[in-house]
């Protein structure tokens, strides 16, 4: 019997608020490609609504309802990023797992960025 291989997360919801799954396949059907672009858009609007974010905050004089849609945006970024990583991270074989070797070649960065930050605030 071969290994059971995990339905992929897909980087939206259903109409009903339910998450959405992916038999596993090579990768190369439209859905696959569908997701895979989806989340590399939702990730880059997220670093955007990060460098947004960074000057809203900073900015003492910010009426409150900016930083309120503000805190908004960020919560729903931070939302699709989340599933994005719990996406990639069911789809990385298991600790010890062999046959997700690379050939001893390191692995490729995932990300769209780094996030500037004030030296004084901490993360």
């Amino acid at each position: 019997m071969e290994g059971f291989t995990a339905l992929r997360l897909l980087p939206w919801l259903s109409p009903d608020g339910k998450r959405c799954f992916l038999a596993p396949g090579d990768g190369s059907g439209f859905v696959s490609r569908l997701a895979d672009e989806t989340e590399t858009r939702q990730l880059a609007e997220g670093m955007d609504v990060c460098r947004s974010a960074h000057r809203v905050l900073g900015d003492p004089l910010t009426p409150n309802a900016e930083v309120r849609y503000t805190a908004i945006r960020l919560t729903e970024c931070l939302a699709d990023a989340l599933r994005v990583a719990e996406s990639r991270g069911r789809r990385l074989p298991p600790a010890g797992d062999d046959t997700g070797d690379l050939g001893g070649e390191p692995a490729p960065e995932v990300g769209v960025g780094t996030v500037d930050r004030d030296p004084g605030v901490r993360p």
